[in-house]
């Protein structure tokens, strides 16, 4: 019989601790703080995101349903809801952002190698913004419209491994568009957008960093056409132009040439533009770049199905960020570890397996390994016949 950890500590031994406290010393979390400490708020939490609790009377009832192993679960005070509570909207919530964030850079070369189905090496990352509904009475810092709140998380995701790079946490209020004035720009990474972030001042500034950016073209944009470059319409390349903006205020804002290009799409029977100022990888590639652009609306899909970020324990913005932060580290440490471990089923699986085993006494690579049972018995029975003559 297996005698060594708990499924959930060997989870957690996978979290840099030393960066983590080195967070908690920067921001003073556990300034004055006499038994529940920051470590014991983040490793209840998540708990919490990984068993999908829905409160914090749930949690509590849980936890202490477990008292006698919570000490090797590394949580070493008394659980309450009050205290957790507390925790949630006092404690800084750049502690668990800024530790999320490290977790991010260990991941990020883990998955630097998957392969794409595109001939490129660059960084490709996808744009995208989602917005989380609130109620305008229990969150009223978080205004979005005159009826409801929302917050809006923005998410730079790295289309290798589909790790969020960079996220931004806002009210419902603020325009997509404006991310791209926080991001700073990889020199020579794809930045894959929708129509939402067409603003070609802004662009323009991506292009002097020198990154490449593919985004969707507005009906009402105006252009000229310069020269047309040779295209195979076998493959759905409709037009491959080099053009120049002739707006108003769009030919100062972007005062260089740009590439369009037009796809015919057979799988959804639609016809797509796109502008970049790429102007060496094949249309079909630049088409297929915007293709992938869907891995970051199933990112979104993914987390707010399978991660508690819809409903939330606390009503302030400190606890709000608190918990989405949380739950960002849980999706990229099950990340992590996938990874290390070589596990070979999905990350959703993996989370509905921990959910059910997180107090089990067994190496965690033989609970997350599914092999297909195989009955070894040739039948021979031992128990005598109760029917016999």
């Amino acid at each position: 019989m297996f005698k060594g950890k708990l499924i959930f500590s060997q989870l957690t031994d996978h979290l840099p601790l030393h960066i983590f406290r080195r967070c908690v010393a920067r921001y003073n979390g556990d300034h004055y703080v006499k038994t529940f400490r920051c470590l014991d708020q983040y490793l209840i939490m998540f708990f919490a995101q990984l068993t999908f609790r829905e409160s914090l009377r749930d949690i509590e009832a849980c936890l202490r349903a477990q008292q006698n192993k919570l000490y090797h679960m590394g949580i070493r005070s008394t659980i309450s809801r009050s205290t957790l509570s507390d925790a949630n909207e006092e404690r800084d919530w750049h502690i668990y952002a800024e530790f999320a964030q490290e977790l991010i850079c260990i991941a990020r070369p883990l998955y630097a190698d998957t392969d794409l189905g595109l001939e490129l090496d660059n960084t490709i990352y996808a744009l995208d913004s989602s917005t989380i509904d609130l109620c305008l009475s229990v969150f009223p810092w978080a205004l979005f419209r005159s009826t409801k709140s929302a917050v809006k998380l923005h998410t730079l995701l790295d289309l290798r491994g589909n790790i969020p790079s960079f996220i931004h946490i806002s009210d419902g209020k603020m325009h997509d568009v404006k991310i791209l004035d926080i991001i700073i720009p990889e020199a020579g990474a794809f930045y894959i957008m929708d129509r939402a972030y067409v603003d070609f001042k802004r662009l323009y500034s991506l292009h002097l960093a020198g990154a490449f950016f593919v985004t969707r073209t507005k009906s009402n944009t105006k252009y000229k056409r310069r020269y047309s470059n040779p295209c195979d319409k076998a493959i759905g390349i409709m037009c491959d132009q080099i053009v120049v903006l002739t707006g108003v205020r769009s030919a100062k804002e972007y005062l260089q040439p740009l590439r369009r290009i037009r796809y015919y799409d057979e799988t959804t029977k639609r016809t797509l533009e796109f502008f970049t100022n790429n102007f060496n990888t094949p249309a079909k590639t630049i088409a297929d770049l915007y293709r992938n652009r869907w891995q970051v609306e199933l990112f979104f899909k993914w987390i707010k199905q399978n991660l508690r970020i819809k409903t939330f324990f606390g009503t302030t913005e400190n606890a709000v960020k608190t918990q989405i932060w949380i739950a960002i580290s849980v999706y990229v440490l099950i990340a992590i570890v996938k990874k290390r471990l070589q596990i070979p089923c999905e990350i959703y699986t993996m989370l509905q397996i921990l959910s059910l085993t997180l107090f089990e006494r067994m190496p965690i690579d033989q609970a997350l390994n599914i092999t297909h049972y195989k009955n070894d018995d040739q039948g021979v029975d031992n128990q005598l016949n109760l029917f016999s003559y």
